[in-house]
């Protein structure tokens, strides 16, 4: 089994090169972040046509998630149901495996902007939901994976400048202890289960030649519970929809699951 998520950064815009991705790259599972379009425009039929199922939360203009999955998905979840919240950042369901049940959280966390910010209040507030939310559903669900944009750097080499970067947004120690909390639930950063290449990133601005020279972050993460933890084969980047003509400024990040 395979599992991917995907910041799209604009489905309308960049519809064709995720169903070129997931033609060439048939996962069971795509976790996709940041529509930018409203549920009565996101596109059942494309993905039907592929193959997949689809799920989606969505809001005009920003945000907005979807699961893309080749088997139903059941008891979709939209949201942090225990947080009042009006901005569309999580969906999860559940998928039945030849192992069980699967439960598949997709999210956009908040990106917070600036230390001290308003935005940034928000963001701590919401990660403190998101713990809670997870620990309860990993109560209900032993068989869990979370994954999106966490719009956090868990490490200094998960940036490219961590020294130049200390402190500002991704890099501040508030938004890392949170990360390590969803570690201490009973989750695993997928990717630093394998040994990997040094400066491995997901992300890079638009600006500046950031992915030509690989001034990166790592901020999509793909963490699995302890009953997944020995299923966990491969862990990957795939860094080749970043050179599409007007692509996402998010890579791909792949997980595979032996079984």
């Amino acid at each position: 089994m395979k599992l991917a998520t995907w910041n799209i950064n604009s489905l309308k815009v960049r519809l064709p090169q995720v169903l070129a991705w997931l033609q060439d790259n048939p996962v069971d599972a795509l976790g996709l972040q940041e529509l930018k379009l409203t549920d009565d425009k996101f596109p059942h039929e494309a993905f039907s046509e592929a193959g997949y199922h689809s799920s989606c939360f969505g809001q005009k203009t920003y945000n907005g998630v979807a699961l893309i999955t080749r088997a139903p998905a059941a008891d979709v979840v939209r949201n942090l149901p225990e947080l009042d919240d009006e901005q569309a950042r999580v969906i999860s369901a559940t998928l039945d495996t030849p192992q069980g049940p699967l439960r598949l959280v997709n999210a956009y966390f908040v990106n917070g902007q600036e230390p001290g910010s308003e935005k940034f209040a928000y963001k701590m507030r919401w990660l403190a939901a998101l713990h809670d939310w997870i620990k309860e559903q990993l109560r209900q669900h032993p068989c869990l994976v979370l994954m999106g944009d966490f719009n956090v750097t868990p490490e200094d080499r998960d940036s490219w400048d961590p020294v130049g970067l200390k402190d500002t947004i991704h890099h501040t120690v508030q938004e890392r202890t949170h990360f390590q909390q969803l570690l201490a639930l009973g989750l695993h950063d997928a990717y630093r289960l394998f040994e990997q290449p040094e400066k491995s990133f997901s992300w890079w601005d638009y600006r500046q030649l950031g992915f030509q020279k690989n001034r990166g972050l790592r901020i999509d993460h793909i963490l699995v519970s302890d009953a997944l933890h020995a299923q966990v084969t491969a862990c990957t980047i795939d860094r080749a929809p970043r050179k599409n003509p007007q692509p996402s400024d998010h890579a791909p990040v792949v997980v595979s699951l032996q079984g």
